[in-house]
């Protein structure tokens, strides 16, 4: 592939509880990375994926999946040049879901850059993004410093839209600058 063809990002909602305000805050900055030459983007919903628990009789490293929704997954992630991660605050912690999904798998996280946008209350979601990005961390992946925490997310949504302030769309610029500059880089290192 060339390295001027556009990254492959997919944007992934994580939540995956009904009443769920994950997809809106996933519109919103998919919409933003969408608007971007550099990016080819996928939006990712881990409540339409369905993954049971873990289930895989072998670990991981080993890329033996028994499973279809496994090889669905690897298939997508595998295909990535980076990430987008969409994720709330459940008791100082991301949700299950999203380390289920990342469980699921190793090789194919590797060398790629991942972003981080948290929701919530008053933190924005901070601690769960935080842990998310170490979990991230740990597989490989670039977690990348420039992430958008969005505090009191509720009052933010008009009839099913987010409507962002200048602060967020500021940080937006940021994250999706850095996750180019390094979806370039690690494309090159994956060769």
């Amino acid at each position: 592939m060339s390295q001027d063809a556009p990254l492959k990002i997919k944007v992934i909602t994580v939540s995956t509880r009904p009443g769920r305000i994950g997809p809106v805050v996933t519109d919103w900055i998919a919409a933003l990375a969408a608007e971007r030459a550099a990016f080819e983007v996928e939006v990712v919903d881990l409540a339409e994926l369905d993954l049971p628990l873990f289930n895989e009789p072998k670990h991981p490293s080993m890329r033996d999946y028994q499973h279809d929704h496994t090889k669905r997954w690897a298939a997508i992630v595998g295909e990535a040049d980076g990430f987008v991660f969409v994720t709330p605050e459940y008791d100082f912690f991301p949700p299950a879901s999203i380390v289920n999904a990342v469980q699921y798998l190793l090789h194919e996280w590797a060398k790629k850059p991942a972003a981080v946008v948290s929701y919530g209350g008053v933190s924005g979601g901070l601690r769960s993004m935080q842990v998310l990005r170490g979990l991230l961390g740990n597989l490989n992946m670039v977690a990348l410093s420039k992430s958008i925490p969005i505090p009191f997310v509720h009052g933010m949504i008009k009839e099913g839209v987010l409507e962002a302030n200048q602060t967020m769309g500021d940080g937006a610029k940021l994250m999706l600058d850095e996750l180019e500059s390094w979806g370039r880089g690690l494309r090159a290192m994956r060769g």
